[in-house]
């Protein structure tokens, strides 16, 4: 039995194969994603958010070619990532996500009439079903499960009447999690458009008669560039991540690089920063983060590496500058057309700290928008907080109402 259980409910769970609570174990269409046509849409293993595991449709595909629909996604559907390092997330089809074809690497499930669909899903987000897919996709070479063996994965069932009873219950609390994940997007882009307001001028946080002009700064006026080495083997290795900073990577490093190699990086001291060249959609001229959970870090060296001239520039006011786009666009004059390498920009590292940036010279107006900025960012490091704490609660009860 769960350690957890709603009033009113008796009997023994049964222990069941999917294959008893589902039909189908049907494979995707193998077709090329191509630009969205307004109303057919595609979803593939990384249309799945890996947190929400909700279907992401901030940037629609349509799937080529002639559409079949034994394809097509529906009610009481769950798709199956089958292969690759995302084996086992697993997605329930809303309503509201609209007309969706699914993808070959994906294996779709419908739960039968007998079963509650949203409460077959949540099996899927329990540690016993993350510890299945882990043992069972253990093979040579490219992780997978395929059909059979979804099949017969084996879980406890209670009767129909107690399936509803949990499932609306963790329908209620997935929606106040939604409700908190729609949240932060929005204090996101409340922060980004404020960001680009303020350092593109366009909002000034002091008086129109004690506004001063911005000064054109060199990148080297208000920064010292960092090659100091990193001469031992037990500081920690970090590198640059343009989502979470500049983060522990010591696992990571332990199994790609011995650690005497760590002792031709670059040393980082708290409150340097450090910039990588690496490009994607949202950081397309690389990323530029300070470190500030740790006290000192090793970076490799393709990274710039330097430190705030805080008798110039606020090192706070660098921070949220560098997390604006403006910047951008002083490394996109020095980028030559074709300069990206495999996602890597080949930017000059003399032109890199030549690069012009526009920013308030006055300390009263950067201590100001420093302020100011920093209370946005602490709105949204609670928000994430409240989802970290709402996404605990929800594993712990997963664990409780489970067996």
């Amino acid at each position: 039995m769960p350690k957890l259980r709603f009033p009113g409910f008796e009997g023994e769970w049964t222990k069941k194969r999917l294959s008893e609570v589902a039909t189908g174990f049907d494979y995707g269409m193998n077709a090329a994603a191509i630009k969205f046509d307004g109303t057919n849409q595609y979803i593939r293993i990384t249309d799945i958010d890996d947190e929400s595991r909700c279907y992401n449709q901030s940037n629609p595909v349509s799937p080529a070619g002639i559409l079949d629909e034994k394809y097509l996604v529906g009610v009481n559907d769950i798709l199956f990532a089958r292969t690759g390092a995302s084996t086992g997330k697993s997605y329930l089809y809303k309503e509201t996500d609209g007309k969706l074809y699914f993808a070959g690497f994906l294996i779709r499930v419908t739960v039968n009439a007998e079963n509650n669909s949203i409460f077959v899903f949540n099996t899927t987000l329990t540690q016993k079903y993350n510890k299945w897919v882990q043992l069972t996709s253990m093979r040579s070479g490219q992780p997978g499960i395929n059909s059979q063996e979804y099949a017969s994965y084996t879980d406890f069932y209670p009767m129909l009447n107690e399936q509803n009873k949990i499932a609306k219950f963790l329908n209620m609390f997935e929606l106040r999690i939604s409700k908190q994940r729609q949240l932060i997007e929005t204090l996101k882009k409340y922060k980004r458009g404020v960001f680009e307001a303020i350092f593109s001028q366009r909002l000034r946080l002091v008086p129109k008669e004690e506004q001063k002009s911005w000064k054109a700064f060199k990148l080297s006026d208000f920064t010292t560039r960092i090659t100091r080495k990193n001469s031992g083997t037990t500081d920690i290795p970090l590198t640059i991540s343009a989502q979470y900073g500049l983060i522990d990577q010591r696992n990571f490093f332990s199994k790609v690089v011995a650690s005497t190699d760590m002792g031709g990086y670059y040393l980082l001291h708290n409150g340097e920063y450090a910039y990588n060249r690496s490009t994607s959609n949202d950081y397309p001229f690389g990323s530029i983060k300070r470190l500030e959970l740790y006290d000192k870090g090793a970076v490799s060296t393709l990274y710039l590496c330097f430190s705030i001239n805080e008798n110039v520039v606020m090192s706070d006011l660098a921070k949220w500058y560098f997390e604006s786009s403006q910047w951008y666009q002083g490394v996109n004059e020095i980028c030559a057309e074709g300069a990206r390498n495999h996602g890597l920009l080949n930017v000059p590292t003399d032109g890199f700290f030549s690069t012009i940036h526009i920013l308030p010279s006055d300390t009263e107006e950067q201590a100001k928008i420093v302020m100011f900025l920093s209370r946005i960012h602490y709105k949204l490091v609670q928000a994430q907080k409240e989802l970290e704490k709402l996404i605990c609660l929800r594993n712990g009860l997963l664990q409780q109402l489970f067996i």
